[in-house]
């Protein structure tokens, strides 16, 4: 219970859809070194991302414009890190842009999904 006496309850897994996930795992690995764990053939979770969660087999994904959560990954080399998806096949939906704190820019994962990664620096 914190100081107000409000139970903090904290964020603690997610969850995306993805078509492959065989296609989804090797991407997340080799982007961001992400580790998995499969589940039987239609589920696999992640770890060693900041926050765990998992892929379960669909054929819908995750877009912002569309209403879903916008999840944002923290890296200090934005553009080591944005040549790095593309090279690895994600799609860049939006460039690198200037906002109050930070830059970041958006990419589309393999299967669809879109994230973001933002700077500090």
């Amino acid at each position: 219970m914190s100081a107000s006496g409000k139970h903090f309850t904290p964020i603690n897994y997610i969850e995306f859809a993805a078509n492959d996930l065989r296609k989804i795992k090797t991407f997340y690995t080799a982007a961001f070194d992400w580790v998995f764990t499969d589940y039987g053939p239609d589920y696999t979770a992640f770890e060693k991302s900041g926050i765990c969660g998992g892929f379960y087999k669909h054929d819908k994904f995750a877009d912002a414009d569309q209403g879903s959560a916008l999840v944002v990954l923290y890296s200090t080399e934005l553009e080591k890190c944005k040549a790095r998806v593309q090279n690895l096949g994600a799609t860049i939906k939006t460039e690198i842009f200037d906002f109050p704190g930070g830059r970041r820019f958006h990419f589309i994962d393999p299967c669809g999904n879109e994230l973001a990664v933002w700077t500090d620096r």
